[in-house]
């Protein structure tokens, strides 16, 4: 079996190829390393994987649709999960062309690979960013998402939309994945909690965004991949119809929300932060940015159906693993 990984030297995407190779799993792993964040860190990523003996490295763009195709003509995978993307809600106020290339340009090339090679299976990763500021508590993807409030956002419902497209015109099994403000070890740079930690370590002021009214659903990097693998191995598949205009549940196309079901006000977030690290932050009181939204909140029900897992890493114990290796990382 060989998988392709997407993004692979980023944040989740070097954590599921860790996995993958701990279980003795071919992987094939592109990334365009591009410098929207610290380049040093994806490489340090892929520094820790490039020894293992089933894992191999491209370093690629998802935009360039000759080399994308090239790549799904020379190699046979079996599963493509697809997490490279450009993040960032805020940047996308800044760089919109960016997402434009990454999350839908080379979406499209990625599902035209998958098309024309046969592959078994497609998992993207989707955001809880399509759910904007859905007023019906806890989030489901049976939610209307219509209403998007940043680029990035809607370049991510957009991808839902052309996956179900593709599995509908193709037959293509597909699933995509809604995370959840996910934070761990290896983290992204530009995430709030990687900010207040640098900052509170270096007793720094932290902007905190609506005065410190927003809550979230923070979600460990190790409950994530354990969704992912185990929404790798459960295939969609639909119901046969012979009629032309087919309904979703004739479609091998699911999503699933990975969260922890259990959301955490930003400021009890900062709390735990603070006493990890046994330093008190300097709070930059700021109002709500363009294109945040005050809540997240999962509805993990049909993942716990299906797969038979729901996160449940409490940020106690997930911002003192992060802050463990932010220390040793940075020798602080």
């Amino acid at each position: 079996m060989q998988i392709l990984v997407t993004g692979v030297a980023g944040f989740i995407g070097y954590h599921l190829a860790k996995r993958l190779l701990s279980e003795n799993i071919q992987v094939y792993g592109i990334d365009n390393l591009n410098g929207y964040y610290d380049v040093n860190l994806k490489k340090n990523r892929l520094a820790q994987l490039q020894d293992h003996e089933k894992f191999t490295f491209e370093k690629l763009d998802l935009s360039d649709r000759t080399q994308i195709a090239k790549l799904f003509q020379t190699q046979n995978f079996d599963c493509v999960v697809n997490l490279a993307a450009q993040a960032g809600v805020r940047y996308s106020l800044e760089n919109p062309h960016a997402y434009v290339d990454s999350n839908l340009t080379g979406f499209v090339n990625i599902l035209e690979g998958c098309r024309h090679s046969s592959v078994k299976h497609l998992v993207f990763a989707s955001s809880s960013s399509v759910y904007g500021v859905n007023q019906k508590i806890p989030f489901s993807t049976t939610d209307d998402v219509n209403y998007p409030i940043s680029l990035y956002a809607a370049t991510k419902k957009a991808n839902e939309l052309m996956a179900y497209t593709y599995s509908h015109l193709y037959q293509l099994p597909i699933t995509g994945l809604r995370f959840f403000t996910v934070y761990g070890p290896w983290g992204r740079p530009d995430m709030a909690y990687f900010k207040f930690v640098k900052a509170i370590e270096q007793q720094k002021p932290i902007d905190v965004y609506n005065f410190g009214n927003m809550q979230r659903d923070f979600t460990y990097i190790d409950d994530v991949i354990e969704g992912v693998v185990r929404v790798m191995a459960k295939i969609p598949t639909c119901a046969k119809n012979e009629s032309e205009i087919k309904t979703p549940s004739q479609v091998p196309y699911k999503l699933y929300n990975i969260g922890n079901n259990q959301p955490v006000s930003l400021m009890r977030f900062i709390e735990v932060i603070e006493q990890t690290l046994g330093k008190e932050a300097q709070k930059n009181l700021l109002p709500m940015q363009p294109g945040d939204v005050p809540s997240t909140y999962a509805d993990v029900d049909d993942l716990i159906k299906d797969v038979g897992f729901k996160p449940d890493t409490p940020i106690e114990k997930g911002i003192a693993q992060f802050i463990q290796w932010y220390r040793e990382y940075y020798n602080c």
